[in-house]
């Protein structure tokens, strides 16, 4: 590694690989690196994505699509279920992906735009000189360098230590996050073109469950609740166990996945001097479906060409990267303030308030509705149950 670039970017995820695609395309010398061995590795994803979005950032290749999903049912805790078509663009799922795949071929794409990539190199600390970031330190195969670099950009997940390092406050409360587990399961008669979507609080208090279909008889099966209802017996890898065993008795576990997702909407601060956070380092997964992979890859892009941009401006201060976060708020941050005000009243019902929203939908054709479309429906539907929420949706 050299000892300076024009960026560093930490994470190669979705967020990170798109950041430093985005600014080595724009002229930048970027340098990406991944704390572990291999790019998507460990998975710790639903790995279900929408088409359109995800278009706008990679051509889809069938090597890392597993499943071509056609539609989406929710189902209420009594079995009742409402169906939405491909059509609904707020479905958040229309590709069910191979993330070893692609994160790869991602980080692949920053390469051949001209970024450097390197991994199995950890993050160590930044560089901070009158208030500015002006680079890391890093462990790279048992050595420790210093590398400089106008800006940094932190796309190191929930557990981010680039923004607590810099000075930005990153803590989540035990209700801010979204603790979740996953197994994928294979021998096991599913509709293999339509996701699946468990509400209920004996299920998934606080949270859901999902089938994504996976192809050849397997899906992943997985389900997040709210940090703070975890106790002894309610654990998410408890309830997923019960929930796999009651309905895939004969479905074989193959793989095991652990993670957690912020649900507390984006931070307040995602820009610091020479610093910019990026996807789960700035939690920016939508509050209510927990889908992350197009938030961060749409976060990726804007903070890439701000990026680029400031420093060959020469000006990397907090007040220039603003750019950056005043763009992003404009296009997502409406989208995600509603979506952490409606999952706030949602964690609040009970099995029987799930099953009437329900009910008070059935029939009702949503294949031209998008999902705060949907969402609109049950407010106008259920006035008194969802008052608080009738300002988001008129």
């Amino acid at each position: 590694m050299k000892e300076r670039y024009d960026i560093i970017v930490v994470g190669a995820g979705p967020a990170g690989s798109i950041a430093a695609k985005t600014a080595a395309a724009h002229g930048s010398d970027v340098l990406m690196i991944e704390k572990r061995q291999e790019i998507g590795d460990p998975v710790r994803c639903a790995e279900g994505v929408a088409k359109p979005q995800i278009k706008e950032h990679i051509k889809p290749d069938e090597r890392w699509i597993a499943a071509e999903v056609k539609g989406s049912r929710i189902y209420a805790p009594d079995g009742t279920s409402v169906e939405l078509s491909e059509d609904v663009s707020g479905a958040e799922v229309g590709y069910t992906l191979e993330r070893k795949l692609f994160d790869r071929a991602l980080a692949d794409e920053a390469a051949l735009a001209g970024a450097e990539v390197r991994v199995k190199t950890r993050a160590t600390g930044v560089i901070m000189e009158d208030g500015y970031v002006k680079g890391i330190t890093a462990r790279h195969l048992g050595e420790e360098y210093e590398i400089r670099a106008d800006i940094v950009i932190g796309a190191d997940g929930i557990e981010s230590k680039i923004g607590r390092w810099a000075g930005i406050d990153t803590t989540l409360k035990p209700s801010e996050i979204e603790t979740g587990a996953q197994f994928l399961v294979t021998d096991i008669d599913i509709d293999q073109d339509r996701c699946e979507f468990h509400l209920g609080n004996t299920i998934a208090p606080s949270g859901y469950l999902w089938v994504f279909p996976k192809g050849n008889r397997s899906a992943n099966i997985g389900l997040a609740i709210g940090g703070d209802v975890c106790s002894r017996g309610k654990r998410p890898i408890d309830l997923l166990r019960n929930f796999v065993e009651e309905r895939y008795p004969d479905g074989r576990i193959i793989e095991l996945v652990v993670g957690g997702v912020p649900s507390s909407g984006p931070l307040e601060e995602m820009v610091a001097d020479g610093l910019m956070l990026v996807g789960d380092a700035a939690h920016q997964s939508d509050p209510l479906t927990g889908g992350g992979i197009i938030n961060a890859m749409n976060a990726g892009s804007i903070a890439g060409e701000v990026a680029a941009h400031a420093a060959s401006e020469g000006d990397v201060s907090k007040a220039r990267l603003q750019e950056y976060e005043a763009i992003w708020r404009e296009r997502h941050g409406k989208r995600l303030e509603r979506s952490l005000a409606v999952k706030n009243r949602f964690v609040t019902m009970t099995d029987s308030d799930l099953n009437k929203l329900v009910h008070s939908v059935e029939g009702i054709d949503f294949s031209t509705m998008n999902l705060f479309q949907m969402l609109g429906i049950l407010v106008r539907k259920n006035p008194q149950m969802l008052f608080g929420l009738r300002k988001l949706f008129m």
